[in-house]
């Protein structure tokens, strides 16, 4: 079960990036080998790495003292128009560019002022080894800036598609477990995976070294002592480690740390931190079906009464029981999916079924934004008011009760929507129940011999006031359909549904049955 806030913690996360973010260049050796640009490397200025230094911008400047205006990285672009004739004064220019990290310099050939390169200027290139471009005559420096820009787009477009497709096969792997999570994010780094507990222990890993070894235990304890969402790097035995507290334990209990030969690029760290989040939450997940599952089998073995057992996994209450169908002809394979609906109502009390159904036992009501996410996937939902752990009994029929209004209201009914004006209360659950039994006895008895939906039907059909166009519609059956059920039931109960006193009755019944 995720935590609901993790949807908007992982979009953030995967954000889309723009070309003035930090980190964001393309490699030199894709402005020289541009085939739509006439640009010439001048030899001795560069050894062959030196065409994978990155290039975050073009930029023109013809002052004389650029330097103090250059962030680094830059491919400089200048016709020479204040470049100084002077070789010592050239020495000192070319020292102030390297010095300001630019990556490279283009010089635009513009006669009559310079129909050649300044050998002053390819000379001092030479010696303090600065990549020296020559810019033919019919390229502009506009076409080389917009080449430079096209290419950093595309670099963010293909981390993004790498970034997307790396969150959608980690969050389906989480579907499947911590195991295959890992297994996942390994393959996608192309490395190993750890996470390490609060004690040091290996929750979890994919070809990680046994023990995790010193120097990155020394890491994790650093990453541990800090505060927030961050990350450490450090070089073992040849491989680049980096270790990450996961969320939502931003005080880093646990810390994932992922081994590999390279160093992590802009959407390796961007698919770290979504293994880690992944990883972090399925942790947490299993640890709250533990209790799940700790709790149902104390209650098995008659160790634990029910609200006691209930207490263990979701507190002291009180409880709201939720309960929802599909509006449709059936949800998609996430929103059908147990995980996907623990997910957003935040427990792991959670049955679906029979058919497109699910009935779900929470702590606290989930908000409105959740019931209207969930009304978008086509479950429509409604929510029981608080109750105690020894007060369920009757929670199953008063939210069935609200979910066939909000059927006919076709809207999620919230929590505090019940309109109950207490009449409900006078009547004690036993009581309650048994009524509901004695009355109804004989619909679940021709619906469990024959398959029926008779009860169903007759749930609907009051909560429409008797319309049978729009109990059509709810059920999703023809008017005649309804009309043959309601007189099944009228023959199995006895009574006419004529009578407004029998229907307030049948009502209630609905409402306070068990099971």
């Amino acid at each position: 079960m995720f935590h609901p806030e993790f949807t908007y913690y992982l979009a953030d996360m995967t954000r889309n990036w723009s070309i003035d973010e930090p980190g964001v260049a393309v490699p030199l050796r894709t402005v020289i080998h541009h085939p739509g640009l006439s640009v010439d490397l001048v030899p001795g200025t560069a050894r062959q790495d030196d065409l994978d230094k990155p290039v975050r911008w073009a930029h023109v400047s013809e002052l004389r003292e650029p330097a103090p205006y250059l962030v680094g990285q830059e491919l400089l672009l200048t016709a020479g128009v204040n470049v100084p004739e002077e070789p010592a004064d050239v020495d000192r220019y070319v020292l102030g560019l390297q010095s300001a990290g630019i990556t490279a310099l283009g010089f635009g050939l513009t006669p009559p002022m310079h129909s050649e390169l300044p050998p002053a200027l390819g000379e001092a290139c030479v010696r303090h080894r600065l990549p020296l471009l020559v810019v033919g005559v019919r390229t502009p420096f506009l076409a080389i800036s917009q080449a430079v820009s096209v290419a950093l787009t595309e670099v963010i477009q293909r981390e993004q598609r790498t970034i997307s497709a790396a969150r959608e096969a980690l969050t389906t792997a989480a579907a499947d477990g911590v195991s295959e999570l890992a297994t996942e994010l390994a393959r996608r780094l192309g490395g190993f995976v750890c996470l390490v507990g609060p004690a040091g222990e290996q929750v979890v890993e994919r070809g990680a070294p046994h023990p995790l070894g010193s120097r990155i235990i020394e890491l994790v304890d650093r990453v541990r002592a800090g505060q927030g969402i961050r990350s450490a790097t450090t070089e073992v035995d040849g491989k680049v480690i980096v270790a990450q507290p996961v969320y939502p334990q931003a005080t880093a209990s646990q810390v994932l740390v992922v081994g590999r030969a390279e160093r992590l690029g802009r959407a390796e760290r961007a698919i770290v931190a979504v293994g880690a989040a992944l990883l972090g939450l399925a942790v947490r997940s299993g640890s709250d079906t533990a209790a799940a599952g700790a709790a149902a089998t104390s209650l098995l073995l008659d160790s634990a009464a029910p609200a006691e057992a209930l207490a263990e996994v979701l507190g002291t209450g009180p409880y709201h029981l939720v309960v929802g169908v599909h509006d449709g002809a059936g949800p998609d394979r996430a929103a059908a999916g147990q995980d996907w609906l623990s997910t957003r109502l935040g427990t792991v009390l959670v049955r679906t079924g029979p058919g497109p159904r699910f009935t779900a036992l929470v702590a606290a009501p989930p908000g409105a934004h959740v019931l209207a996410e969930l009304h978008s996937r086509g479950w429509v939902t409604a929510v029981g008011a608080p109750r105690s752990g020894d007060r369920l009994a009757g929670a199953v029929g008063e939210a069935e009760g609200l979910l066939r209004r909000a059927r006919a209201l076709g809207r999620p009914i919230g929590p505090g929507e019940q309109r109950d004006l207490g009449l409900a209360a006078l009547v004690g659950s036993r009581e309650a129940e048994a009524f509901a039994d004695r009355v109804l006895g004989p619909l679940r008895e021709l619906d469990e011999a024959k398959g029926g939906e008779l009860a169903e039907t007759l749930g609907t059909w009051l909560a429409q006031h008797g319309g049978w166009d729009r109990t059509a519609a709810a059920l999703g059956v023809h008017r005649n359909s309804v009309r043959h059920r309601i007189r099944q039931v009228e023959r199995a109960l006895g009574v006419d549904l004529g009578d407004p006193e029998i229907r307030m009755q049948l009502w209630f019944a609905l409402r306070w049955r068990s099971g």
